[in-house]
C-alpha cells in the first residue's frame, strides 16, 4: 500500500454518536463474511479457527468498534504523522482499497515510531508507536482473537483482560500469604517485549488460529520494523511496547508459563509479564526459582533477570506497586515505599516554586495526579500515609505561595487578611529565610494551615482555595 497521506480539509470528526454515515467501512461492505455462526467453542468442527476468521475481523461493524476505541484512546502519531483527527477522512477515501489489500495479503504495515520513555531506575523504556491505521487494523484483530483465547487463560493471570484488574491479583496474593504461604518467588523477565522469540509465539497462535491470513498478518506486524532517527530497523524478535495487539500476544505467550505453574500445583499470581510464586518455605522457593527459569529460557526462549528476580518475604518485595505487612497474622496491604517516591517526584513537579504555574492550573493537576494514584492505591491501608503527605504537600502549597507574593507589601498585606497581627506580618515579610524554610515557619503555618488532616486545626484557607487532599479522596475510595 502506497504512504498514507494527511487529509488537508474535511478533518473535524462527527459527533460521538458515530452515525452510520461516519463509519469507516463503506457501506457496500455490509454482506462481509462471517464467522460469527460458527461456535467459539468448537470453531470448524473442533479443528480450529480456519478460513473466515479474517473476513470477521474485517467487518464493518468490528472495524467501526475498532476506529472508536482508537479514537477515544488518542496518542500520539506514527512514522506517517498522520493525527487521529486526519483517521477518519482518510478512511472514508481509502478504507475499501485497505481493506482489499488486507484480504489479498498486499497489505504491509509501516514501521512504528521508537519512543524512550525514562525509568525511575535510570534506564529507560522503549515505546513504540504504530501509524494510527495500524493501531485500527491491531485493534480490530485483538478484539476478534481476544474471546478465543480468554477460554484458556488463567484464572490467576489478571493483566490486560476483560473484567480483571490489578487490584484482584493484589487480593489474591493476601489469600495466599493468609493460606500460609508466606515466601515469595518474584520472576523479573529482563527486557521481555523486546526478547519475545517470534517463531515461538506464532507457533502458539497456529495452535488455535487456522486461518493463515490472520497469522501472516499478526507476523507482519511483528516484523514491520522501528524507525529510529529516520532509518527503519529490522525487528527478527520482540514485540514493540505501544501496539494495541501486544497484551493479547503477551498473554498467548506466558499463558505457556501459567500452564506449566498449574501442571505443578503451584499458587500464584500474574499480571502481564509480572510474576509472583507464593510457596512454604525458603528451600521450595529456591527449588522453583531455579526450575521456572530453566523452563522460561528453554522453553519460551525468554531471559529472566537474575539481579533483579528474587526469593523473599512478600513484605520485603514489591508486586504492581503494592507490598504486604502482617498484623495480628493478618497480612495486610500496603504501599511500596518506591510508589510513594513516585508520587512525591510527581507532586513537586506541580508544586515547584521556579515553574510558571497559576495557583488554578496546579489545583488542577494535583486533583488529576491524587484522583488516579489514590484510586490505584486506595485498597491499600493508607491513613497515617496520606496524612503525612497531605502536610507535606501543605508545606509545598504555603511555598508556592510565599514565592508568588514576591515583594514585602505584598507579603505583609496578604498576612494581615490572613489574620497575623501587623508587626509579626512585618517582621516576616522582611525575613530573609529560603522559601522552603519559611513555608514551615509557625507564621505560616498558622496563616495558611493545612485543614486537610483534622478538625483540632480550624483555618480552612488552603482547603477554600480547592486544593486537593489525599486523605479526603481516600476516605471516598476506601
Amino acid at each position: 500500500m502506497k504512504d498514507t497521506r494527511k487529509c488537508d480539509e474535511n478533518r473535524q470528526l462527527h459527533e460521538e454518536g458515530y452515525l452510520q454515515e461516519n463509519r469507516v467501512e463503506l457501506e457496500g461492505n455490509a454482506g462481509a463474511l462471517s464467522i460469527s455462526s460458527t461456535s467459539e467453542k468448537e470453531a470448524n468442527d473442533g479443528k480450529g479457527y480456519a478460513m473466515g476468521l479474517l473476513e470477521k475481523i474485517l467487518d464493518r461493524d468490528n472495524l467501526n468498534k475498532a476506529y472508536k476505541r482508537v479514537r477515544v484512546n488518542k496518542g500520539k502519531p506514527g512514522v506517517d504523522g498522520m493525527t487521529v483527527d486526519e483517521l477518519l477522512p482518510f478512511l472514508k477515501e481509502n478504507g475499501e482499497r485497505i481493506r482489499q489489500a488486507i484480504m489479498d495479503g498486499t497489505y504491509s504495515p509501516k514501521p512504528v515510531r521508537r519512543v524512550e520513555i525514562p525509568k525511575p531506575d535510570g534506564g529507560v523504556r522503549l515505546l513504540g508507536i504504530p501509524t494510527v491505521l495500524d493501531r485500527v487494523i491491531q485493534q480490530a484483530i485483538a478484539q476478534v482473537l481476544s474471546p478465543i483465547y480468554e477460554e484458556e487463560f488463567s484464572d490467576n493471570s489478571y493483566g490486560f483482560r476483560p473484567g480483571r484488574n490489578a487490584h484482584q491479583a493484589i487480593r489474591k496474593c493476601k489469600e495466599y500469604i493468609d493460606a500460609g504461604y508466606k515466601w515469595v518467588v518474584d520472576i523479573d523477565l529482563a527486557k521481555y517485549f523486546d526478547m519475545v522469540n517470534h517463531d515461538k509465539l506464532m507457533r502458539l497462535l497456529s495452535n488455535k488460529i487456522k486461518d493463515g491470513r490472520v497469522l501472516s498478518l499478526i507476523r507482519k506486524y511483528l516484523k514491520s520494523g522501528v524507525m529510529v532517527n529516520g532509518v527503519v530497523i529490522d525487528t527478527e524478535e520482540g514485540t514493540p511496547q505501544g501496539g494495541n495487539i501486544l497484551p493479547l500476544l503477551s498473554n498467548i505467550m506466558l499463558n505457556e508459563l501459567d500452564k506449566e505453574l498449574a501442571r505443578r500445583g503451584l499458587k500464584f499470581c500474574r499480571y502481564a509479564d509480572d510474576c509472583n510464586i507464593y510457596v512454604k518455605s525458603r528451600k521450595a522457593a529456591e527449588r522453583v526459582m531455579a526450575s521456572i527459569r530453566r523452563f522460561l529460557e528453554k522453553e519460551l526462549k525468554l531471559k529472566v533477570n537474575k539481579e533483579k528476580s528474587a526469593v523473599d518475604r512478600p513484605w520485603k518485595l514489591k508486586f504492581l506497586g503494592f507490598s504486604f505487612y502482617l498484623k495480628n497474622g493478618e497480612a495486610r496491604v500496603r504501599v511500596h515505599p518506591k510508589s510513594v517516591n513516585k508520587l512525591k517526584a510527581k507532586l513537586k513537579e506541580v508544586t515547584g516554586r521556579s515553574n510558571a504555574m497559576s495557583m488554578e492550573e496546579r489545583i488542577i493537576r494535583l486533583k488529576q495526579v491524587i484522583t488516579g494514584w489514590v484510586n490505584y492505591f486506595g485498597i491499600a491501608e493508607m491513613g497515617r500515609l496520606a496524612k503525612g503527605l497531605d502536610e507535606w504537600l501543605g508545606r509545598r502549597i504555603r511555598m508556592c505561595y510565599w514565592k508568588r507574593w514576591k515583594k514585602i507589601k505584598t507579603r505583609h498585606d496578604n498576612l494581615v487578611k490572613l489574620g497575623i497581627d501587623d508587626y509579626k506580618a512585618w517582621e516576616y515579610a522582611n525575613t530573609r529565610k529560603g522559601y522552603w524554610r519559611i513555608s514551615n515557619s509557625p507564621i505560616l503555618s498558622k496563616a495558611l494551615t493545612n485543614e486537610f488532616l483534622s478538625k483540632a486545626l480550624t483555618n480552612e484557607w488552603i482547603k477554600k482555595q480547592g486544593f486537593p487532599s489525599l486523605t479526603e479522596r481516600y476516605l471516598l475510595v476506601h
